[in-house]
């Protein structure tokens, strides 16, 4: 019975019936590592923000970066990094040492208020350039549909030529709704 039951679970997660978490998909970083591999090969940086007990967090982490076009174009032309806002790591950025201060629980952490300029919401996602200078933050829960136009106009540098408005007007989505 033991033998049935491993061998139908196999079958079922060969056959992709369970969701994968997102660490299969996307090639996800610490905020360092990605700074380090910045340095030496030029990319733009994509920061998700997150805490562990949000749950549209989680929800983005099932849903979202799962989608094998989200995965594939992050993994393209960014280097994709999780960030826990509430994470008690020194991070060494720029030459200055980013701590969480707080002493009482959901305390967020120098960087994450660095990056967010302030504004806590989770999940949010910033993207820098390849100068490690900040372009934009957005806040929220995105579908894969949501996040495809905003990682295009980023990732492919519409952002240098076009103002969001006239990018996001003309945009066609090109990621597989059906996944």
């Amino acid at each position: 019975m033991k033998k049935l039951i491993i061998t139908a679970a196999a079958i079922l997660m060969s056959a992709n019936l369970f969701p994968q978490s997102s660490s299969e998909y996307v090639n996800w970083y610490s905020f360092e590592e990605a700074v380090e591999l910045a340095s030496e090969n030029p990319k733009k940086i994509f920061i998700d923000v997150y805490t562990e007990w949000c749950g549209w967090c989680r929800r983005m982490d099932r849903e979202t970066f799962t989608n094998p076009d989200v995965a594939d174009f992050l993994n393209e032309h960014f280097y994709p990094v999780k960030l826990n806002a509430e994470t008690t790591d020194t991070i060494i950025f720029q030459g200055q040492e980013f701590v969480n201060e707080g002493n009482g629980s959901r305390s967020a952490h120098q960087l994450a208020i660095a990056i967010l300029q302030g504004k806590m919401s989770y999940p949010s996602l910033a993207y820098m350039d390849e100068n490690l200078q900040l372009l934009t933050v957005v806040p929220g829960f995105m579908t894969p549909e949501d996040i495809e136009p905003v990682m295009r106009f980023f990732g492919e540098d519409h952002y240098k030529t076009k103002s969001w408005e006239e990018f996001s007007s003309n945009f066609e989505g090109k990621f597989n709704k059906d996944q």
